[in-house]
């Protein structure tokens, strides 16, 4: 199955381009799980988020839904991987399995700078859950601080896959690729206009890639040969059996979310949630243009309440 997305939904300039105008701030999610059947949390990768939060996020997102985790860069960019055994527990107790069915894969970023230390990755992917009873189990060994906003239940024991964006030329090597099948993380394939590596290689059952720009990092849009090529990558994966799961994150001149939808029409992909009220995105109807009303596959929308919204946070 292809799934494709943007990385985080709470941005400003947004509003009045992709979200139409009058839309309120607390319904843009909800706008979002009728135009994608995937998003990236962003915000947990700037601090731990609130059981609350994942499970009003999880409301007002349709059946079918998936939701891409960021992992925490206290663990990732300030321990670097090293004595992370307890702020790891605190991740996935901070109410992450609230999401439930709707948790897809986890996004682990490394900084620049961090080199490839073979002996403290292949560490770090032992400890990392591979289904929602470990992940339960890793929950429980949280610290002090943790008790009163942490969720300890799941509903099922479902399968966890995890991802890692590398950004440092010293990852560019076979070694590195034979840990990450050893394990079977995914690698995720990052366009970053040329700024960090950009590796094709398949590590895992799924594919996980994120589209920051191929010209300008995170401000420019694609163009339709760029997305074309895209596609075509795509298809070859899907064909060899992989999920795959795409997040653009050229988010600052409000490219991500079109470029979605036309990568998406690309690919001939479905998503329209049967009970669609939100109104198309704004910028299409200014342009003449409209959203095909495609086929849904994925079953009814469930409902929730009137969340209290976090920030989603930037890439």
């Amino acid at each position: 199955m292809v799934r494709i997305g943007i990385s985080g939904w709470r941005y400003g300039p947004w509003r009045e381009v992709f979200y139409p105008e009058g839309l309120p701030q607390r319904r843009e999610l909800e706008f979002c799980g009728r135009h994608f059947p995937t998003v990236e949390i962003n915000g947990s990768f700037y601090s731990l988020q609130r059981p609350e939060y994942y499970e009003q996020w999880y409301d007002e997102t349709p059946q079918g839904f998936l939701f891409a985790v960021k992992g925490s860069r206290y663990i990732t960019h300030m321990l670097r991987l090293s004595k992370i055994e307890k702020p790891l527990a605190n991740f996935f107790a901070s109410g992450i399995l609230n999401l439930r069915e709707k948790l897809g894969p986890f996004l682990w970023q490394f900084p620049p700078m961090f080199r490839f230390k073979p002996e403290r990755l292949d560490a770090f992917f032992r400890l990392l859950p591979r289904s929602t009873e470990q992940a339960l189990a890793l929950a429980r060994r949280r610290d002090a601080r943790m008790i009163g906003r942490s969720r300890l239940a799941i509903d099922a024991n479902r399968r966890l896959r995890h991802a890692v964006e590398i950004r440092h030329p010293s990852f560019m090597t076979a070694e590195f690729v034979r840990l990450l099948r050893k394990h079977g993380i995914g690698l995720v394939v990052a366009d970053t206009a040329g700024k960090w590596p950009k590796m094709f290689h398949v590590t895992a059952d799924f594919v996980y890639v994120r589209l920051h720009g191929d010209i300008k990092i995170y401000t420019s849009g694609y163009s339709e040969r760029a997305l074309a090529s895209w596609a075509r990558r795509i298809r070859n994966w899907d064909r060899g059996g992989r999920d795959v799961y795409v997040y653009f994150d050229n988010d600052v001149k409000v490219k991500a979310p079109f470029d979605a939808l036309n990568l998406m029409a690309k690919l001939g992909l479905h998503w329209n949630p049967a009970d669609a009220t939100c109104e198309e995105p704004l910028a299409l109807h200014k342009a003449g243009t409209r959203v095909p009303r495609l086929r849904y596959a994925y079953g009814p929308r469930v409902t929730g309440g009137n969340p209290a919204w976090d920030y989603l946070g930037r890439r």
